[in-house]
């Protein structure tokens, strides 16, 4: 949650710091007279912010709504339990509960963001700012270039934007009151231990649920705040206008938020404010009494500062959230349950050599693959292979199409670094021509591989996730001719 005791003092501050520069400034009031239109505007934002965030709305809407309906089922069943043997509490613990989640529930899926709602829980800087360019340019439609359909564009994106919002403050409620839910319950079973142990696995499974909705409705905050290149352009090209940057003062969360003085910027506004020349120098008489040491001393001391700082973030990440309305999990969470189908997969390249025999020529496997995270650590996919035949040694180099392979694999981790891997593979060890010839299956052999793999950490940021593999082909022994029992892969994820 937003902290205002932090927030104001870092506000004054930055005013202060601000004001040197400021003061040869006066406000501006209308467009600079120099700009008619935003030339170089990229009008194609307004399409992509409307598309991405109607997608997220839908995402986040039916995320809810999966999770609303699970931690029902949870209660319901909970209640049936406790009022086997005390209806009473039951039906005071329970009553209400149902009416309330179906008008949460209703209400985001009917929230448009029309009505005004105060600013609540996380202020989101870069939100602030996409809120406030497009406000800005419905009120001055005339620096579009693109005429009536840039000006649609651009108003379908404003209240897409704004809805989204809304619905954001509308998971927020629900994620308050099904932590409320969680407390009041778990208040009930420990003052009942008697009861509390028919009912662990709902509880637990209850905990579970609110945690993982938790971390969903962060994810797409997270989403929400990350700007694209176009985003980042577009907003560079608004704030180099003096109107903009007066519009914002005036108008963001932030200034209705702190109630940013209306002479802000002037002289006026200015009067009493300590310069940054000032503090400096106040500073500087701070440190010299403390002798010729008192430099260095506080260079040490702002470094130990900043180094714990930097931990209690750390420490604040791993737990999965940063906007102070943690739900501290019992259990050990899967970190992939609450991603997006797309966001769990993980795509690689990898390649291995065997040599020549009688049979086969020396041959290259470039191989693609992607794999779907099942939980922390744990991999599942699919792959295909080319073999490129390099011919029977340094005097007899000559390439080839050796032929195709299609794979699966399963990787689970062991420890640290280290995984069990394993994957059944189709080959196609025979030279072609022509792709008429693959549908042969008698042509194609089969592998059962078993082994280990390592992930290696590179310092370079192309090959930072090496993988090497070793595995041993169950089923080369079956091949006639034999095949090569032992594989050796450098793969690349990414």
């Amino acid at each position: 949650m937003l902290n205002l005791k932090i927030i104001t003092p870092l506000l004054f501050l930055c005013l202060c710091l601000s004001a040197r520069g400021q003061s040869g400034v006066s406000p501006v009031t209308g467009i600079d007279s120099g700009v008619s239109k935003l030339t170089h505007f990229p009008s194609k934002l307004f399409g992509r912010i409307q598309k991405k965030t109607a997608a997220m709305d839908q995402q986040l809407t039916r995320a809810t709504a999966k999770y609303v309906s699970r931690i029902e089922r949870q209660e319901a069943r909970m209640q049936a339990k406790i009022a086997g043997v005390d209806s009473v509490s039951a039906s005071r613990l329970f009553s209400q509960n149902t009416g309330k989640y179906n008008s949460l529930l209703q209400q985001m899926q009917q929230d448009t963001g029309k009505r005004a709602v105060a600013l609540r829980g996380e202020y989101q800087p870069y939100v602030d700012s996409l809120n406030g360019a497009l406000s800005f340019l419905q009120k001055n439609p005339q620096l579009l270039k693109g005429g009536s359909t840039s000006v649609t564009q651009l108003q379908g994106s404003a209240g897409q934007l704004q809805q989204l919002e809304a619905k954001m403050q509308d998971a927020d409620q629900i994620k308050q009151f099904i932590s409320q839910r969680k407390a009041a319950i778990g208040n009930y079973l420990a003052s009942h231990p008697g009861i509390a142990g028919s009912l662990g696995k709902e509880y637990q499974g209850m905990n579970q649920e609110v945690y993982y909705y938790s971390q969903t409705v962060r994810q797409y905050k997270d989403m929400l705040s990350k700007p694209d290149e176009l985003e980042q352009k577009a907003l560079q090209v608004l704030d180099g206008l003096p109107a903009f940057q007066n519009f914002m003062k005036n108008n963001s969360q932030l200034a209705g938020l702190f109630g940013v003085p209306g002479n802000y910027g002037t002289t006026q506004g200015l009067a009493g404010l300590q310069t940054k020349t000032q503090i400096g120098e106040a500073i500087q008489k701070q440190v010299s009494s403390g002798g010729t040491g008192g430099g260095a001393a506080l260079q040490a001391n702002l470094q130990s500062a900043q180094s714990q700082l930097d931990g209690f973030k750390k420490k604040l990440s791993s737990l999965g959230t940063g906007s102070g309305d943690m739900d501290m999990p019992n259990f050990k969470p899967n970190d992939q349950k609450t991603k997006t189908f797309w966001n769990r997969l993980e795509y690689g390249v990898n390649f291995q050599t065997s040599r020549n025999d009688i049979y086969y020529p020396t041959v290259a496997d470039l191989g693609v693959s992607v794999g779907y995270r099942l939980g922390n650590s744990n991999v599942i996919g699919v792959g295909a292979s080319y073999k490129l035949g390099l011919g029977n040694g340094w005097n007899n180099i000559a390439f080839s199409n050796q032929g195709l392979g299609l794979r699966s694999f399963l990787d689970i981790k062991i420890k640290g670094s280290f995984f069990f891997s394993g994957g059944f593979e189709y080959n196609y060890t025979m030279p072609f021509s022509s792709f008429k010839q693959l549908p042969q299956l008698n042509s194609w052999t089969k592998s059962g591989l078993v082994g280990v793999s390592k992930t290696v950490s590179m310092k370079n940021r192309v090959f930072k996730n090496t993988k090497l593999s070793v595995f041993w082909d169950l089923l080369s022994y079956q091949q006639v001719p034999k095949t090569q029992p032992f594989l050796f892969r450098v793969g690349y994820n990414f």
